[in-house]
């Protein structure tokens, strides 16, 4: 527990200000686990304004609704600090009233002073305030995200974890982050699917290095070559982490490029939308 109260001692928590509730809960009792303190950001995001001409008939309307927002916010941002100061934790409450195309860059700018940013199942729920989220947080931070797509508090301190090991440095730089965690775990399975057994990639051992750079770091792991056959990588990894019985995933996102990502899918957005166990994930 020690370590992982010195590694993440400030925690991001991204709220949407429509559905919050069961996602403050859940980060009281993760910041309680670990005594951290919580900097809450409650994001609202704007309608866009409207334009053209048909912009002379709804602006009045379209001003009183943000008017409304900001109301809105105000009174939500209330609530969470009433929440939060019974806690007993420390933390300090951000409320944002933003713009979809800006979102990302408010909750980037804020990712940059926390060493994790915890997304609950709330707002993993909102697809537009999930995409803003991990556009800021992992696309223009250093701090790694933790998304908890389940309705109770994410687990620093789990029995077993899958690594989705690729040899790429995205995974890597999970593995690193995700240390303290990795260090607790009873067991910790490297898992690569379908590798390529050669030098420029996975080695002519898939798994070995990074399973002997962990150990040296008392993690107890085994390495956990599986074939897809003809299956999609999310699916194998989320069936592999159910036999297990694995408690939360570590794996790099986005590999290859956002555009592509974001056109043709892949296997960080699949798991996203489909994970039933937390993710820990970094860029």
């Amino acid at each position: 527990m020690e370590v992982i109260i010195v590694r993440y001692k400030t925690i991001l928590i991204l709220l949407g200000v429509n559905h919050f509730q069961e996602d403050l809960k859940n980060a009281i009792l993760l910041g309680q686990a670990v005594e951290a303190h919580l900097s809450v950001m409650l994001i609202a995001m704007a309608a866009p304004p409207p334009i053209g001409a048909y912009a002379e008939t709804v602006s009045a309307a379209w001003l009183e609704e943000r008017q409304g927002d900001i109301a809105k916010l105000a009174d939500q941002t209330e609530r969470v600090k009433e929440q939060l100061a019974s806690s007993g934790l420390s933390f300090d409450v951000q409320e944002v009233y933003t713009e979809f195309a800006w979102a990302d860059a408010d909750i980037g700018q804020r990712a940059l002073y926390a060493d994790l940013t915890l997304v609950g199942q709330q707002a993993a729920r909102d697809d537009d305030l999930r995409r803003r989220i991990v556009g800021g947080a992992l696309f223009q931070a250093a701090s790694p995200l933790l998304f908890n797509p389940t309705d109770h508090a994410a687990n620093l301190s789990p029995t077993s974890v899958l690594i989705a090991w690729n040899s790429r440095i995205e995974a890597a730089r999970a593995v690193q982050q995700a240390l303290p965690v990795l260090q607790l775990a009873k067991e910790v399975h490297v898992t690569i699917v379908d590798p390529v057994a050669k030098v420029s990639s996975n080695g002519e051992e898939p798994g070995i290095d990074i399973a002997a750079h962990l150990a040296r770091h008392g993690v107890s792991v085994t390495v956990d070559v599986l074939a897809s056959g003809g299956k999609a990588v999310d699916q194998v990894l989320k069936q592999h982490a159910s036999e297990i019985g694995a408690q939360l995933i570590v794996m790099g996102a986005y590999s290859h490029s956002r555009l592509r990502e974001r056109v043709f899918g892949g296997v960080t957005r699949s798991m996203l939308e489909a994970a039933n166990v937390p993710i820990f994930l970094s860029h």
